[in-house]
């Protein structure tokens, strides 16, 4: 892998993290509008809506 698919990946990885952190609303919604940004789209091939549902999933199952 190179530099810049490293970087891409820690990008990517760091926005998932902080969302995961974060509860509240209006920092979640910013999240989300970056994964389904075309920057997004530009440092991965991951399906945005895709991940965003695991995300919120994960989140409903953590809150109990």
């Amino acid at each position: 892998m190179n530099p810049y698919e490293e970087l891409a990946n820690a990008i990517v990885l760091q926005a998932v993290k902080d969302y995961r952190l974060h509860d509240d609303e209006n920092e979640l919604a910013g999240i989300e509008r970056f994964f389904r940004s075309g920057w997004f789209g530009i440092l991965t091939n991951i399906n945005p809506e895709m991940l965003i549902a695991k995300l919120r999933e994960e989140k409903v199952r953590y809150e109990y």
